[in-house]
């Protein structure tokens, strides 16, 4: 693949979710920005869907992650077990070092 960043996460690591809510295209659920989670998985870098929506050429290829997060950090008032987690698939530009 053309141009790409170099992937800065690796499972294990502990990472929050970027705030915004930019007035084009992105692929962040609201829900879980500013949150805390954990890098579970390197899928590898693909090209950038935020770009690719208004016509870019999606590059640099961002790194694409799946994060886990516990269920009580994200829901106020979750009374499942506090065992259970949320995977989701999150783009490098969206997550910052804790």
């Amino acid at each position: 693949m053309a141009e790409s960043e170099t992937a800065r996460y690796r499972p294990g690591d502990r990472v929050r979710i970027r705030v915004g809510t930019p007035p084009t295209h992105f692929r962040t659920p609201e829900y879980i920005q500013g949150k805390e989670g954990r890098i579970d998985f390197l899928y590898g870098a693909f090209k950038n869907p935020e770009s690719l929506a208004y016509g870019g050429g999606g590059l640099p290829a961002q790194p694409l992650y799946r994060v886990e997060f516990d269920q009580t950090e994200l829901w106020q008032d979750y009374s499942g077990p506090d065992t259970d987690t949320l995977l989701i698939d999150i783009y490098q530009h969206w997550l910052e070092s804790i």
